[in-house]
């Protein structure tokens, strides 16, 4: 998968000299630390759904984890009242579930959730992290 380490950060990418900001890694504990227990109950079934699929990276860093195949296609950050998600997928997506949207490049948007409950891991959420972990691992991606 990753094909580049940053030598100031020790975190790795898909892309050589791919533009970041360094941020110290840790690991996907720590990142859930002192959250709420439904924060990670929701990572944990993303995260074991998404593994069906194949193999997935997980970059964890302070501010949350970033979940790699070939490429980045979710992030996933815990904050005060909800657990954040920006999800990469090739298509807009048009649900009032989604908080806020952006064009990202000519193949990829990113899609802004707030999810406040296990309740929200449904079929039309996994559905969308399914597409969102075939495209990041697309030929030619």
């Amino acid at each position: 998968m990753a094909v580049w380490t940053c030598p100031a950060c020790e975190r790795t990418f898909s892309r050589a000299h791919q533009s970041h900001t360094c941020l110290p890694g840790n690991t996907v504990d720590e990142s859930f630390a002192g959250r709420p227990a439904w924060h990670r109950a929701i990572y944990d079934a993303l995260l074991e759904h998404l593994c069906r699929l194949g193999p997935v990276e997980e970059d964890a860093v302070k501010i949350g984890v970033f979940l790699r195949h070939e490429q980045k296609f979710a992030e996933i950050r815990p904050m005060a009242r909800s657990l954040a998600v920006w999800l990469l997928l090739p298509y807009p997506i048009d649900s009032p579930r989604v908080s806020r949207s952006e064009r990202t490049s000519a193949d990829r948007y990113a899609h802004y959730l707030k999810l406040t409950s296990l309740d929200e891991v449904d079929d039309e959420l996994l559905g969308w992290f399914e597409d969102a972990y075939d495209h990041a691992s697309a030929p030619g991606r």
